[in-house]
């Protein structure tokens, strides 16, 4: 009986303290779930060749974007942001890893046969948030290296993979066809580019469905409006502007289509959205070509039609409604930024040239002091802006046209004459000076600490 009663009481201890430890596991697991809930969720909305001047909200009379003018009136219109480069990849390298194109080790624009691509030792956004808990997708172009998997979105931090492996006209070498992938393997060939835009959106809204009780985090770089130009049968012909019009505006229904999904998930006040465009617009392309509206040239060129581009943030409750931000920002700040904001920790090794602008976009702060610095063909350094003043050291146009004649170093307050038309260099000799020493500390810079443009992929 004894023996009874002693193992009645072992088995009574050990079922109470096993009852203990479940709980306060499962008090660990739920406050680990409650601290990852309240992340918020990240989406990068990433046009090709979109011209600053070819939304309404930004003054184009003939393409309708009431998705996008409702949110940057809702939220932040930055009217200083630039594309780290006015190239495809080179601006996406940017874009992902908050680095100069510079720092990348390959061209500005890779090619079905390029033999390289995103290093593998290189950290991305999508690295940085899936180490802490995000649930990340990628949905659209990549153009980031070949088709070998080291390059590919799945070995680059994200979860899923649907999209183009580069531009929508590009063809693998003896190969004359065009692949749809899906994670690591190629889904369909040929695929009709009439169905991406909206193909994309659907994927975008199942997964914030899917995700809905974790942060995720979603970078959805559009087919369009790079050319050949498609349009879905909804959307084919019903602009004022043409078929590029009808794809700015199908572009338009996404954005729409994603902002409702997280209407109804009661993730939009959770969820920073962020729009913007690889580079400026593809000029030389006539009426298939974007509009840069007031400032000079387009692709290719590091004028301010080349690499300013439209840029909305949107946040409800946290961005401020209805506001405009002129401060100088770049698509190589996002990533130090949403760092900042979720208090993350990169790795010591990892060097970023952008700032954290997370002040500037939750609070509207008005400056940075620091430099930006343009890079255009074939990643050479081209010029630099501090402030208002804006010194081109190289010009490029895919025009062929040479605006000033061969002359350089060319300077340009872009406050009071952002179209770039009257050359100051002669009357500020002091600034451009300055700007010159700038370069060259930059240049220095680079050689010490860069990254890895000088390791084999």
């Amino acid at each position: 009986m004894k023996n009874f009663k002693d193992n009645l009481w072992n088995y009574l201890v050990c079922l109470t303290l096993g009852i203990v430890f479940s709980c306060q596991n499962s008090l660990g697991t739920n406050q680990q779930k409650a601290n990852l809930s309240k992340l918020p969720n990240i989406i990068l909305l990433f046009c090709d060749d979109l011209g600053y001047g070819d939304l309404g909200i930004t003054g184009h009379p003939g393409i309708r974007t009431p998705n996008l003018d409702r949110m940057a009136m809702e939220g932040m219109r930055l009217t200083n942001f630039y594309s780290a480069s006015p190239a495809c990849t080179a601006s996406r390298y940017s874009l992902l890893t908050g680095k100069y194109p510079k720092r990348s080790g390959f061209g500005w624009v890779l090619v079905p046969n390029s033999p390289r691509g995103l290093h593998p030792s290189e950290m991305t956004i999508a690295e940085l948030l899936k180490e802490n808990g995000y649930a990340t997708a990628c949905y659209g172009k990549w153009h980031l290296g070949t088709t070998q998997k080291d390059y590919l979105p799945l070995q680059n931090g994200f979860d899923e993979y649907l999209g183009l492996p580069y531009s929508n006209d590009m063809r693998p070498p003896k190969w004359p066809d065009i692949p749809l992938m899906e994670g690591n393997d190629t889904l369909e060939l040929n695929p009709d580019q009439r169905k991406l835009t909206q193909l994309y959106t659907e994927r975008t809204k199942q997964f914030i469905i899917t995700n809905k009780d974790q942060p995720f985090f979603i970078y959805l770089p559009y087919a369009m409006p790079h050319l050949p130009l498609y349009a879905s049968n909804s959307f084919e012909g019903k602009s004022k502007r043409g078929l590029y019009g009808d794809v700015v505006e199908e572009i338009d229904w996404s954005v729409g289509e994603i902002l409702s999904a997280l209407k109804e998930q009661n993730l939009e006040e959770n969820t920073l959205v962020f729009f913007t465009s690889d580079n400026g617009p593809w000029i030389i392309k006539d009426l298939e070509g974007g509009s840069s509206g007031l400032f000079r040239d387009g692709k290719g060129s590091t004028w301010e039609g080349g690499v300013r581009v439209p840029t909305i943030a949107y946040w409800p409750g946290q961005i401020p409604e209805g506001s405009v931000n002129a401060s100088p920002t770049s698509t190589i700040d996002l990533l130090p930024t949403i760092n900042q904001m979720l208090n993350l920790k990169m790795p010591d090794n990892h060097k970023v040239d952008g700032q954290d602008i997370s002040s500037l976009l939750l609070e509207n702060e008005s400056s940075l002091d620091r430099p930006l610095f343009y890079y255009g063909l074939n990643n050479q350094l081209m010029g630099v802006r501090k402030d208002s003043w804006k010194l081109h050291i190289k010009t490029y146009s895919q025009t062929g046209i040479d605006y000033f004649e061969g002359q350089i170093p060319l300077l340009f307050n872009l406050d009071i004459d952002p179209s770039e038309t009257q050359d100051l260099s002669s009357q500020n000799p002091e600034i451009v000076k300055e700007l010159e020493r700038l370069i060259e500390e930059h240049n220095a810079q680079i050689e010490v600490d860069g990254s890895f443009f000088d390791k084999k992929n």
